[in-house]
């Protein structure tokens, strides 16, 4: 069997473990598994990468010996970056992660289009468009990425809002492309300035592109930048002629897609909407008086009163993430579940920093699959609950998303948490959320407000309910 076809197989292997994996990953039951299946793919996709030199001849091999020696020391430093650091952060850190490895992708892509065009290589012009495409894709994914994995680490606070800045963006945008369209007229024989100005701007448009975006848009932000990531990974294995790059490029750039418009549609929003408008910077102004006041309420009597409850909806959000409560608020709900009260969970399609955020999140507190429901399937539940606790979610459950016209928030599907008979809030202060709305169901007749730090309300409550029950 010779070197080619091996290669060939290899990437048809590759690609087989790609798609099982992604489709395994639809599922919270499946999805670690799914993971692991991609991964695999992608240790075959790489050894097969390195099978090539098993056709070059003897001249190239001194070269080739170089550019070996070097491929191994990237593996090993992203391998050993990547163990490290995944094994490290915290979940409330892993969008940043996400971002952070998502506009990795995004520069190799780039890259891989720097060297086919720095190498003056003689192309077709398709082939050319795909690359130069490739290029100024993957470079806005990157540098966009990072300033989203800035703005979610808080390294990053202030959103850049200029008077004009879209006709700027669109401009310099417009410049870029059409020193990109330059290249390709030339057949990609240009000078080493043009296309290192062309790579500057695009590196630039990508920050520009995401500065004036704010944090709650940074989800939707991230999951484009994935999608641009999939299609630049996509055009570059078009131009070096790679099966498991093309193949791999399209299966993330329709998954990136597909959820950047599943999130703007959870938000009631288009796509160019968040990367276009201000959200949230009209604010109150346009939101109204909120009648009514804030009720505070102890934790261990709120604990008390959804002991002897029937039916306890949990709506929980970036907040509970942040407290790292998930353990213990599931050892409160165990023992809600010993006294027959039916718990369950109700989760936002945009609840956390990015979808599934909260899913994993209960997940590694071992909350089983099956209490854990996303919005569409328990919304109409919560009129039949005894009580609805909001644990750090805020936008989410806002019922003016509902009812006022006037909200920015007007027409986001939320959690109908306030149609159940009581509502418990759980806090640390009084603040809005993301979108910088007051929410008007901390006003509600039926709503009480649990302050605190979401674990220490937690253990509050257990404390409460267990000497209710005799310590047990």
């Amino acid at each position: 069997m010779n070197a080619a076809l091996i290669i060939d197989a290899s990437y048809f292997v590759a690609a087989f473990l790609f798609i099982y994996g992604l489709k395994r990953m639809s599922s919270p039951v499946t999805a670690r598994s799914g993971i692991v299946v991609a991964g695999w793919g992608m240790v075959v996709a790489v050894v097969a990468s390195f099978l090539y030199t098993l056709d070059v001849n003897e001249a190239a091999r001194p070269h080739l010996t170089t550019n070996i020696v070097l491929a191994a020391i990237a593996l090993g430093v992203g391998l050993g970056w990547a163990w490290w650091s995944g094994k490290k952060v915290a979940m409330t850190a892993m969008p940043q992660m996400v971002a952070l490895y998502n506009g990795m992708g995004g520069g190799a892509a780039a890259a891989i289009a720097a060297i086919e065009l720095y190498g003056y290589k003689t192309h077709g012009h398709i082939v050319l468009t795909l690359a130069v495409l490739g290029g100024l894709i993957g470079s806005v994914s990157l540098s966009g990425s990072l300033i989203a994995w800035a703005k979610l680490d808080g390294r990053i606070e202030k959103t850049l809002r200029l008077a004009g800045l879209q006709l700027i963006n669109g401009t310099f945008l417009a410049v870029t492309a059409g020193l990109g369209a330059w290249i390709i007229y030339n057949g990609g024989q240009v000078g080493a300035l043009e296309i290192t100005i062309f790579f500057a701007m695009a590196l630039v448009y990508g920050v520009m592109m995401t500065m004036p975006i704010g944090g709650a848009d940074m989800p939707v932000v991230i999951s484009l930048y994935n999608a641009f990531t999939g299609l630049a990974v996509g055009f570059e294995g078009y131009v070096i002629n790679n099966p498991a790059l093309m193949i791999a490029g399209m299966v993330v750039g329709s998954a990136g897609t597909l959820l950047t418009l599943l999130m703007a549609k959870a938000m009631n929003r288009s796509v160019s909407n968040v990367l276009f408008s201000n959200f949230g910077a009209a604010g109150d102004e346009q939101q109204g008086e909120i009648k009514g006041s804030m009720k505070p309420v102890d934790a261990g009597d709120a604990g008390i009163n959804m002991r002897y409850a029937q039916k306890v909806i949990i709506a929980p959000g970036y907040g509970l993430a942040v407290a790292q409560a998930q353990h213990k608020l599931y050892e409160f709900v165990k023992i809600l579940q010993a006294n027959d009260v039916d718990v369950k969970f109700a989760i936002h399609p945009v609840a956390g920093r990015m979808p599934g955020h909260m899913n994993v999140l209960l997940a590694e507190a071992g909350v089983p699959y099956d209490i854990i429901y996303d919005m569409e399937d328990i919304n109409g539940e919560f009129k039949e609950a005894d009580v609805a606790i909001v644990i750090g979610a805020n936008d989410t459950v806002n019922p003016a998303a509902r009812t006022n016209k006037s909200s920015p928030i007007y027409g986001m599907p939320i959690l109908n948490v306030d149609h159940a008979k009581q509502v418990y809030v759980v806090k640390r202060g009084q603040g809005k959320g993301y979108s910088g709305v007051e929410n008007e169901l901390f006003f509600a007749d039926n709503t009480n407000m649990v302050y605190g730090d979401a674990q220490k309300v937690m253990v509050s409550m257990i404390q409460a309910v267990k000497s209710l029950d005799g310590g047990h």
